[in-house]
């Protein structure tokens, strides 16, 4: 094969590579515990703000994440896959994997053990699972299981979601259905009579500025932690209400 051929076939293998998320990590070594779907703080609350899941399209494959995942809030919204090993007992035979979006924050208890009731203390590294999740890797019989994981594309239908709130005095954004990396980094805004203004985390996945920025239309730009960027013009309308969610581009 002649050097140009070569050549083709390299950067053909690295397009694909590109286009099949290559990006993807190596498997890691965790624990993971369910909670019960009739407890439901995991689908209707969460630290990272999305509120009830069925209504931001994360719906019952969710999961929180202990102290060292979390990162304070930064990776809410990212994407893993998780499957059980090593246990004969507890483990779905032939280890099936099941792919959830992080939504929650597993609090940590120093008061026990790391290996027994402590499963989110720093450093471990371990998911709190939804029930409906769990059920697809392991039997909901088991206590703690352990698993492997590692980082995926999020697969999402439709564009970036925007839930407006505040006030006269400031702007609040929930960012939600966020596809590729998931995790939303940096966040700047923009109506017809103001410039891109810099929004700040202020929980989760919920942006502020303090700007009044009603009766204009708003423009999103949205970075999240692969660098990718992506602007939404005009995404509400000058007549938008706090509370209401609209509908921009996706990644």
């Amino acid at each position: 094969m002649g050097s140009l051929q070569s050549t083709l076939l390299y950067l053909i293998i690295l397009q694909t590579c590109k286009i099949a998320a290559c990006w993807e990590e190596e498997w890691k070594s965790a624990t993971a515990t369910y909670v019960k779907d009739t407890e439901g703080s995991l689908i209707t609350e969460g630290a990272c703000g999305y509120g009830d899941l069925h209504k931001v399209d994360y719906e019952k494959y969710s999961t929180g994440l202990s102290t060292f995942l979390f990162s304070r809030g930064s990776t809410c919204g990212a994407c893993y896959e998780i499957r059980c090993v090593d246990h004969i007992l507890w483990c779905l035979q032939g280890s099936p994997s099941v792919v959830v979006t992080a939504t929650d924050f597993c609090a940590p208890n120093y008061g026990l053990a790391a290996d027994y009731g402590g499963w989110c203390n720093f450093p471990k590294e371990h998911f709190e699972m939804s029930e409906a999740a769990f059920a697809e890797i392991a039997k909901r019989k088991a206590d703690i299981v352990p698993v492997q994981y590692r980082r995926v594309k999020c697969q999402r239908s439709g564009g970036l979601k925007f839930t407006v709130s505040g006030s006269y005095h400031f702007c609040q954004v929930l960012i939600t259905n966020v596809g590729l990396d998931g995790e939303v980094v940096a966040v700047k805004v923009k109506g017809v009579i103001t410039g891109w203004i810099p929004m700040a985390r202020n929980w989760g996945q919920n942006w502020h500025c303090n700007v009044n920025l009603q009766r204009q239309p708003l423009s999103f730009e949205v970075t999240i932690s692969s660098g990718k960027t992506v602007t939404s013009y005009n995404v509400a309308p000058a007549n938008w209400q706090f509370g209401q969610t609209f509908e921009g581009k996706q990644f």
